[in-house]
């Protein structure tokens, strides 16, 4: 259980881990990126928020995920409470230890309003170039992003990355960025969601003059996930002709999706020969050996010593992207903060099996665990789900049933029926004896983690 004395910071910090693994990129950045822990007793948590309108949203829209996220890390319940910064006080229940810093630390200056009205985004302090880890994966992506940066409009314009979520575009968006500000260029980071919701304002409020001037006055426009564009025609008439005015005026437009500009099927076909004019680079998901080098690269800038046995341990669990990657180091690193114990091998395979997203569970299904199980122990599974008991049979069986009940959280008498008509008494048993016995027998756990690879990844 976390002491009340823990930093209400790294509670959240550590709340922020589950949350970013469960929602969407874009409804994390735009309503809990700036919140912060900021008191908490026995009872409550609060948190501080930017705005009075966060503060309705979060309450009516995602109270559910954030209760659950911080009673989990805080293992008792709390009632989670917002509030706008600046707006509490410390009194019953605040962190007599700290104060709230309402300033933004994860960017080097705070958000700028540009004379037109409109909110330019700081770019993240934590995403530069020397922080991005290179591999065979994602070589083309991060060289043709330096090259921008060092000659924007002249190197790849435009210049369009694509790959699946958290593996690093927009890391490169924001490192463009941080070298383009620090020549005194004017760079301007937006996500489509931002863009739309700017182009539908400026109608609104009659400002459509402002708005072109806010997007068309900068040499670099850095747009992330143009996906969300699809669909939205007004919107995206609006993003074509400041796309024309920059590119043809000889500034830089880098972009990002999540597939290439020819699968985009609801975008209009002339903005996708736009996209095409310049250099579409993709980036893979990491090897092994990037994994590993990523969570070495974080441990280090986290001030922490890990074991190269669990780095491996963590980079061949977590397999499906960099951001999932590094909030399973974050959350493991906040468990080892908060309850004040190292960090071992069997401690992070416990932390890890929490960490497996709720999505990656019900894409499986209860059979295929047990053919993976069969598979695994080199049997078929009319022999998992038959009467015959070697050692070898009864053993393999019994992890079927530990996963099938700590993976899907099924009931001991489903499992049962699935394997041969048990009872659940039996199901019971075999499940309880892996439980006891995974961190006593090392072959017994490695078989394990063996099969949760072959089904998770």
């Amino acid at each position: 259980m976390v002491n009340l004395r823990s930093s209400s910071r790294d509670v959240w910090r550590a709340a922020l881990g589950e949350l970013e693994l469960q929602l969407p990129r874009p409804a994390f950045e735009t309503w809990l990126k700036k919140t912060e822990g900021v008191s908490h007793d026995e009872h409550h948590f609060v948190v501080g928020v930017p705005t009075a309108f966060a503060v309705a949203w979060l309450e009516r829209r995602m109270y559910q995920a954030i209760h659950k996220a911080v009673e989990k890390v805080a293992q008792r319940s709390l009632d989670v409470q917002f509030q706008v910064a600046g707006e509490y006080s410390i009194g019953a229940g605040a962190d007599l230890q700290e104060g709230y810093d309402p300033e933004p630390r994860t960017s080097d200056t705070p958000e700028q309003t540009s004379r037109f009205g409109l909110t330019r985004q700081a770019f993240n302090s934590k995403y530069t170039f020397n922080s991005f880890v290179v591999g065979a994966c994602n070589q083309l992506a991060y060289s043709a992003a330096q090259a921008v940066a060092d000659s924007p409009g002249g190197a790849y314009n435009p210049l369009f990355l694509y790959s699946g979520v958290g593996l690093g575009k927009t890391h490169l968006l924001h490192a463009i960025g941080h070298i383009c500000a620090s020549r005194g260029q004017s760079a301007l980071y937006v996500t489509s969601e931002q863009f739309t919701n700017h182009f539908v304002s400026a109608i609104k409020n009659r400002t459509t003059e402002d708005f072109r001037n806010h997007y068309r006055n900068v040499q670099v426009l850095l747009m992330d996930d143009v996906q969300f564009l699809s669909g939205k025609e007004q919107t995206h008439e609006g993003f074509f002709h400041t796309f024309n005015d920059l590119h043809t005026s000889g500034r830089q437009v880098v972009i990002t999706s999540d597939r290439p500009p020819s699968a985009l099927a609801l975008l209009q076909d002339r903005m996708r020969s736009r996209f095409e004019w310049g250099l579409i680079a993709d980036i893979e998901p990491p090897s092994l050996e990037t994994r590993m080098a990523i969570l070495e690269s974080k441990a280090e800038q986290l001030n922490i010593a890990m074991d190269d046995g669990i780095i491996e341990l963590i980079a061949k669990r977590v397999q499906k992207n960099v951001r999932e990657l590094e909030g399973s180091l974050n959350r493991i690193v906040a468990y080892m903060q908060l309850m004040n114990v190292d960090i071992t091998y069997e401690s992070t395979m416990r932390i890890l099996d929490a960490v497996v997203s709720e999505s990656a569970r019900t894409e499986v299904n209860p059979d295929c665990i047990i053919e993976r199980v069969a598979s695994h122990y080199e049997f078929n599974v009319a022999t998992l789900e038959g009467r015959r008991r070697t050692k070898k049979i009864a053993q393999a069986r019994q992890v079927a049933m530990y996963l099938l009940i700590y993976e899907l959280e099924m009931s001991p008498t489903q499992v049962g029926r699935l394997l041969g008509g048990r009872d659940h008494a039996t199901v019971i048993h075999g499940a309880g004896k892996i439980n006891g016995e995974i961190n006593e027998d090392r072959q017994l756990r490695q078989d394990v983690l063996a099969i949760k690879e072959a089904i998770f990844s």
